[in-house]
């Protein structure tokens, strides 16, 4: 049977293209984005050692990129309002480009800060453009699965940022981050010729603040700011307690390889999970699994096991993003706010869960051990478990199914 372009199928055909198209390319660029996020990680013991770094200065370091995606966050959403998601996008792949090139070839402490703060700040615009595009785009019913491939994309990225970071470690870092940085500019090509199809809107700040206090707002940014602290506090004391065992930059590499793609398979699987039985239901089981993990983190005494605890961890932590995300875009679109501001605020949330994780995880680390940081995470993920036990969908409609698809 041959579609005329007058028949309605021919049209869905054509928009269903455009958005796998649009998933791919939005995929791409966070792929890229989180890798070099990630590529920190195996870095981190020999970077330590050569600019002898404390536990706390390893955290900042690892913060770095939080810290300008903190800072950007609000801004990176208001361009994508005011100027559209492919514009924002591209001015974030640019400085994705330049910090890349930097992290390859300074070589200090500060140095290497302000590179990571630069990428984040680039991330605050990929992230939040990316996915306002996806949201404008995609209908409210796949909206999580949608944003699952995204985020699954994106763990990807930090899947293989361990080994390029592992790489790096053998052969140098000019070449390899310099190479990146090409790539991030080729990608700007692809992405200029999709479609902005995200309607431009003139909200600020303001609307940002009168949509925070809504119901399910509160809720959804504690269920992506918790998520990301554990994240940053495992990317820290993860590969420095590897090390301190005996692992090489190759073995942590390998270990975060394993954990984080079996996280990227289970993201988008989560996400079509969350728009057919609600957002709860993966989250609650996710925090009562990141709850078990991390307070068994501090058990093991060698490497092998350490690392099935890390890894462990990682898929725990790969059931919140999709319907997190989702349930926060939810609430600004019940709130009436501008889907990259409700990206934006997304955006907020996982780098302040970053910063406290990794900068304030490795400062306790430093004043009273491992536990102390872990143990504290674990109590706060139980405690936050028992809460969404006890809150149901119907109780608050804005967490069921049947609300985002009426």
């Amino acid at each position: 049977m041959v579609l005329t372009p007058a028949d309605p199928r021919a049209g869905d055909q054509r928009s269903e293209a455009v958005l796998r198209r649009l998933v791919l390319v939005v995929g791409a660029v966070v792929f890229l984005d989180t890798m070099f996020y990630a590529v920190i990680t195996p870095l981190l013991p020999q970077l330590t050692h050569e600019l002898r770094l404390s536990k706390a200065s390893a955290g900042l370091m690892t913060a770095g990129y939080a810290i300008g995606m903190l800072v950007a966050s609000l801004p990176g959403g208001i361009l994508a309002a005011r100027f559209g998601p492919r514009r924002t996008v591209v001015l974030g792949l640019l400085l994705l480009a330049c910090s890349t090139v930097a992290f390859g070839l300074v070589h200090s402490a500060v140095a290497l800060d302000l590179a990571r703060i630069l990428e984040g700040v680039g991330g605050a615009c990929s992230w939040a453009g990316g996915i306002a595009w996806i949201v404008a785009a995609a209908p409210v019913e796949r909206r999580g699965e949608m944003i699952g491939r995204a985020v699954g994309a994106a763990v990807g990225g930090a899947l293989f940022g361990p080994a390029i970071g592992a790489l790096a470690s053998a052969t140098g870092r000019p070449v390899v981050f310099c190479a990146l940085g090409g790539v991030a500019l080729a990608l700007i090509v692809v992405t200029r010729t999709l479609p902005d199809l995200a309607e431009t809107s003139n909200q600020g700040v303001r609307m940002v603040l009168a949509a925070i206090p809504r119901r399910p707002m509160p809720a959804a940014l504690w269920l992506m700011l918790l998520p990301a602290a554990a994240s940053g506090i495992i990317n820290v004391l993860g590969p420095l307690r590897m090390h301190s065992f005996g692992a090489g930059a190759a073995v942590i590499g390998a270990t975060w390889l394993v954990a984080l793609g079996l996280e990227a398979l289970v993201a988008p699987v989560v996400g079509r999970v969350s728009d057919r039985r609600g957002r709860l239901v993966p989250l609650r089981a996710g925090l009562v699994a990141v709850a078990v993990t991390l307070a068994c983190f501090t058990l093991p005494g060698a490497v092998a096991p350490l690392a099935v605890v890390i890894i462990c961890t990682a898929l725990a932590l790969g059931t919140f993003w999709a319907p997190a995300m989702a349930l926060l875009s939810d609430a600004g679109e019940a709130a009436g706010l501008d889907h990259a501001l409700g990206a934006a605020l997304m955006n907020l949330a996982w780098a302040g869960g970053q910063i406290v994780g990794s900068a304030g995880g490795g400062a306790i680390a430093k004043a009273g051990g491992d536990l102390l940081p872990t143990a504290g995470a674990a109590a706060v993920c139980a405690l936050t478990a028992v809460a969404l036990f006890r809150r149901s969908a119907a109780r608050d409609p804005a967490l069921s199914p049947a609300s985002r698809s009426a």
